[in-house]
């Protein structure tokens, strides 16, 4: 995989012994799931949780196998990622000049083995790829969506070093 020499790269699979959130602000909290004979219930977040932020919009993207969404930064917005149905792996870049982990490219894997939220502040690069036939991303963020708020860049840019292939190794 092509990097700059000077970014750091962090994978997060279940299971994986790398700390969770090494990009400073970016946390990955384990969710809960009731399953019984009748299906399964999927909490995603509470007002109660002490990562709770604050409410703005809930929405929800599909993403199909093999399509790349990204990359996205927010101004103001902190976003609050589940992936109830399906698999993605999420992917996040930290080029923000004065954090202590600037150049961090962390990956997480997320879906039925990796039942988790998400939390990533403002100002990160983040974006997703499919990995199942079709997966859904839950978003609870803190702001109502401003697209005058957010930058964009095609998924292959080479300001983020990131290769989207499947590492074999």
């Amino acid at each position: 995989m092509d990097r700059a020499p000077s970014s750091r790269f962090i994978s997060h699979e279940a299971g994986s012994s790398a700390p969770r959130g090494e990009i400073d602000g970016v946390r990955v909290v384990p969710l809960k799931r009731i399953p019984d004979e009748r299906g399964t219930i999927l909490h995603m977040l509470r007002r109660s949780d002490g990562h709770f932020l604050g409410f703005g919009e809930v929405y929800f993207s599909t993403i199909y196998a093999g399509v790349i969404k990204g990359w996205h930064k927010h101004r103001e917005m902190t976003l609050n990622y589940a992936v109830p149905v399906g698999r993605l792996k999420l992917v996040i870049y930290d080029d923000r000049p004065q954090s202590p982990t600037h150049g961090i490219i962390q990956e997480v894997f997320l879906g039925p083995d990796n039942y988790s939220l998400v939390q990533i502040p403002p100002g990160l690069w983040n974006g997703f790829k499919g990995m199942s036939r079709l997966a859904l991303l839950a978003n609870c963020c803190t702001h109502v969506h401003d697209p005058s708020l957010t930058t964009r860049l095609s998924p292959f840019h080479p300001s983020i070093p990131y290769n989207w292939e499947v590492r074999h190794a």
